[in-house]
């Protein structure tokens, strides 16, 4: 080991790029999106073709496996492996070339799949294979896996579309693999290096009759179009090579190889124009999974673009996720499942009519009872709902989850009946329990039997399904793998599924590649058992470990960290939208993203030898840049709530390491600002005085280049107190929340607040409450927010019900009563903190609720015209929604909204304040949110809910954002 150690070293000491041996990076790319784990020896992030290079030929020097890695979305734990890694999905990202005329386009190997389509757009292009990945996905993970996606029965695979790659090969050397003529396939085999070694062998290779007759007789039926188990040999067959008239291309080969013939550099793609301009979706609900199978056919007779199948599990699982929640719009009942059948056409009447059709012939044959048609832009939500198939699963609670296994088989459609009949009885046989979803149009589903990895006797099992499967699928020559590949999952029975021969030619064909085996070794063929080096060891003790929060909902705080199951989600960038992750998006970071955090969270907890299993710097680090946006409990699939986990993880550290000052004095902000509140005037010269403000700042650790929240001349309660107004003919009474932002800093917005809410005919009433408790749960001091949570679920449960509800004005604290309370409270407070959180509004909630009964109008605002541009709060985001806040915004009938489409600002409370974080704070700002206010026009109003992201947009931009509700008091009349 000590060796490895000083020859990684020596890589790490070479190379003019980053480079990393650390622990915990190792763990983090430890895994992928499969069921696999095994610690690399190192990671390189190349920037160009010469790091590349360097690396290939210390590999070899010392026999060491490279394995190339992009957005590790791989599911058969394709880039799993001990060796080096190379990660180029940081800096191999250039569009390079794009020809409009003969419709192609070279790629870096790091260019991310809807990206690339936003960039092709303008042009009236695309390419075609799309998959549910496509938001992190890069072009080189497409063509290692040979990528299909939801529109295959169209588009086909991404070999289809490949027309050339450039890859250096072991003798680290770039070679172009692409279209070959008779002329020059003769030229190729008379190179005296490894190109002409490799065309030399598939000449040998597939020259012979007899072989390609083996080959012919042992692959798929032609009719699967998702083929992609082993090699592609069957590419061969009919060109040149063998002997035929067809041009030869190895870039065919290369396309589903795994990353096990070399590193690809450069990728040229054949592109199509984009669809139709009308496009619908025809969802089918049906009562019966089993009824998807025969209606699948019915619906293929009418030409659809893509056939995808949800189950009854899938959607129940999708119920607990608030990002699906908005998605299952068109969900009517509890389906057994649900067929989309999408549709394409130049006008609505001929889906409109194809969709009458196709809905009566399924009626006669007593398949489906509800058809909604949903069209435009609309069907993306139910996309979504689609793609969030993997990640959702992971909220089956427990440790027996859907396991992708048999995820990937490929049959003749017309007989995937047949097929699934036989597959339900090996699942009847074991007692066990299977998600279906995806590719039913083209004869592939995603099987997932219901496993417990953790259980030796269900590890056992995991082989036996895999290779009974794999018989049966051979049965009726189909594909193990349509398109997420072989591996390390389904390599062991490419023998039995080819028959020996077919296998050795695979063989050969690698060492023709690679003829020292460096290439991603141990994937494809000479693999492991498939039942070996798991995420989890079997058998292992479960480690109780004792939390402030409650995990209970997910039996725990490891298991909470086990939801993540790699999908990736968290990698996707700015270009793609949504929040999470905004730490990744400002730095293109593997240990930014969710997964890196919940993979070291879940290797500590579960292995720590310490008491105190949080007492790690590994873990304190990876968490540090967390913002506590709450993206993840959003936008995860699996609803991985990692602000609650580092909350969490830091009261367990400060056990062990003490509080530091700084975390402390954030937290008590309020008690800090209730003393400054007593000298006003005092507090603030200290604070904008540039000569104290800076000494101020350095002591605790703040960016001296921040200006700091000043103190107002009164607090709101004082005000309140001063002002209150009693109203004898009103709309009803309201609870409003004075937190400790809106009390001290921002009282002209809770003045506003309460004018506006008078005006409307409003009895407001000030709830006894000194904080919220949301500084206290940012900065990781959980116990004291306990305390404070079920203080305040005491005071408010009498009073606080659907018709006096709790309003807030600022979206952290008020959503802390919705979102955390409910796990800080006490058993015994346990329901009074559930019915408070029902009955938790954010103004622009109630504001909404009450103008959709009639009792706010747009009489009662102005009429002039105003264009407002808004920035919606991180957590309101994730817990609640924009939408009441662009319903009120828009109320007057001249006001229009539009919401700028970025994450999260970048402040995230105090964390931009901090020396250490002020730049990537500005990064995050400067991705979607600053460049979209600066070419605002002055006249248009910025608005923003959060104080935190109207302090960064001042700062960043030098614009002043107005809360909403200064926006909604203004337009009164």
């Amino acid at each position: 080991m000590k060796d490895l150690e000083i020859k990684i070293n020596e890589l790490i000491g070479q190379l003019g790029c980053e480079a990393k041996c650390d622990e915990s990076t190792l763990i983090q790319y430890s895994t992928d999106a499969s069921a696999y784990k095994e610690k690399p020896y190192a990671v390189v992030w190349p920037q160009d073709v010469n790091d590349i290079q360097q690396v290939i030929r210390f590999a070899k020097k010392y026999k060491m496996p490279v394995i190339p890695r992009a957005a590790g979305t791989s599911l058969a734990g394709q880039v799993v492996g001990k060796g080096i890694i190379i990660d180029i999905s940081k800096h191999f990202r250039r569009i390079i070339n794009l020809d409009v005329n003969n419709r192609r386009v070279t790629v870096e190997p790091g260019v991310i799949l809807d990206e690339l389509n936003l960039f092709l757009k303008p042009h009236g292009l695309f390419f075609g294979p799309e998959t549910s990945t496509s938001n992190r996905c890069t072009l080189s993970g497409m063509v290692g896996n040979n990528s299909c996606g939801s529109h295959s029965l169209v588009y086909g695979s991404t070999r289809d579309h490949l027309h050339s790659v450039k890859m250096i090969l072991d003798d680290g050397n770039e070679y172009f693999f692409g279209e070959v003529n008779q002329k020059e396939f003769s030229e190729k085999i008379q190179l005296q290096n490894r190109e002409g070694d490799i065309y030399r062998f598939m000449h040998n290779l597939i020259a012979n009759k007899q072989t390609q007759t083996l080959i012919t007789n042992n692959y798929p039926d032609p009719i699967v179009k998702r083929r992609n188990t082993g090699y592609a040999l069957d590419t061969l067959i009919g060109t040149v090579a063998a002997g035929g008239g067809l041009p030869l291309n190895l870039a065919k080969i290369i396309a589903g190889s795994e990353g096990t013939l070399g590193i690809i550099t450069e990728i040229t793609l054949n592109l199509v124009p984009i669809p139709p301009k009308e496009k619908a979706i025809v969802a089918v609900h049906l009562h019966n999974r089993t009824d998807a199978f025969k209606a699948n056919l019915i619906a293929l007779k009418h030409k659809p673009w893509a056939v995808e199948l949800m189950d009854n599990i899938i959607l129940e699982c999708t119920k607990g996720n608030i990002e699906q929640q908005k998605n299952r719009f068109f969900v009517q009942g509890d389906p057994g499942a649900i067929l989309i059948v999408e549709f394409f056409a130049d006008c609505k009447s001929e889906i409109e009519n194809t969709a009458r059709v196709m809905e009566r012939e399924m009626r006669d044959a007593g398949y489906g009872y509800h058809f909604p048609i949903i069209w435009g832009i609309e069907t993306a939500k139910v996309w979504n709902l689609r793609k969030a198939g993997l990640g959702v699963l992971s909220n089956v609670v427990g440790d027996a989850k859907p396991v992708s296994l048999i995820e990937d088989t490929a049959v003749p459609v017309n007989r995937l009946p047949e097929y699934m009949d036989d597959f339900e009885k090996i699942m009847q046989r074991y007692g066990l329990e299977c998600v279906y979803h995806a590719h039913i149009g083209t004869g592939e589903l995603h099987l997932r039997p219901v496993l417990n990895l953790k259980d030796p006797k269900d590890v056992e099992l995991f082989h036996t399904i895999g290779l009974e499967v794999a018989r049966l699928v051979k049965k009726y020559k189909g594909s193990l793998s349509g398109e997420h590949g072989d591996g390390r999952l389904r390599g062991e029975f490419i023998p039995l599924f080819y028959g020996n021969e077919v296998y050795q030619l695979m063989r050969e064909l690698k060492f023709a590649f690679d003829p020292e085996n460096i290439f991603n070794p141990g994937k494809i063929i000479d693999t492991a058992p498939m039942n070996s080096s798991l995420r989890y060891i079997p058998g292992q003790k479960e480690r109780v470990i004792g939390t402030i929060f409650d995990f209970s909902s997910t039996l725990g705080i490891i298991r909470a960290a086990e939801k993540c199951n790699g999908s990736g989600d968290c990698r996707k960038t700015q270009l793609s939208g949504g929040t999470l992750c905004p730490s990744y998006m400002a730095t293109l970071n593997e240990s930014n993203t969710t997964r890196a955090r919940a993979n070291l969270l879940r290797e500590f907890l579960t292995s720590s030898p310490k008491k105190n299993p949080f007492n790690h710097k590994e873990l304190y680090e990876i968490l540090d840049l967390c913002l506590s946006c709450k993206g993840c409990k959003n936008e995860c699939p699996s609803s991985v709530d990692m602000a609650k986990l580092k909350a969490e993880f830091l009261q367990h550290w400060y056990d062990a390491n003490g509080i530091p000052i700084r975390s402390w004095m954030v937290a008590y902000i309020a008690h800090i600002n209730r003393l400054g509140s007593l000298f006003p005037r005092l507090t603030n010269w200290i604070l904008s005085n540039k000569l104290t403000s800076k000494i101020l700042m350095q002591a605790i650790g703040f960016e001296p280049k921040r200006p700091m929240p000043l103190i107002g001349k009164y607090t709101f309660k004082k005000w309140f107190k001063r002002n209150t107004k009693r109203l004898t003919n009103h709309n009803g009474k309201v609870y409003l929340l004075p937190d400790e932002f809106t009390n001290f800093n921002d009282v002209h917005i809770g003045v506003k607040a309460v004018e506006l809410l008078n005006r409307l005919g409003y009895e407001v009433e000030l709830v006894d409450v000194f904080e919220s408790g949301r500084t206290y749960i940012s900065k990781g001091l959980v116990r004291t927010a306990k305390r404070i949570a079920n203080r305040n679920i005491e005071k408010l449960s009498g009073i606080i019900n659907h018709d006096t509800p709790l309003i807030g004005i600022e979206p952290s604290a008020i959503l802390s009563f919705r979102d955390e309370y409910p796990d800080l409270a006490t058993h015994e407070n346990k329901q009074k903190a559930k019915t408070l959180a029902e009955n938790t509004l954010l103004f622009e909630e109630f504001f909404a609720r009450e103008a959709a009964k009639g009792k706010i109008k747009p009489e009662m605002f102005t009429t002039r015209t105003q264009h407002i541009k808004l920035h919606g709060h991180c957590q309101q985001k994730a817990i609640a929604s924009t939408s009441p806040t662009k319903t009120m915004l828009s109320f007057p009938i001249n006001f229009t909204v539009e919401e700028i489409p970025s994450g999260c600002c970048g402040m995230a409370g105090a964390f931009g304040y901090e020396k250490e974080h002020y730049d990537l704070s500005i990064r995050v700002g400067e991705l979607v949110l600053f460049p979209e206010i600066r070419k605002t026009p002055e006249k248009t109003i910025i608005a923003a809910p959060g104080t935190s992201c109207r302090h960064q947009i001042k700062d960043g931009t030098g614009r002043q954002a107005l809360h909403p509700i200064e926006v909604m008091r203004e337009a009164l009349i």
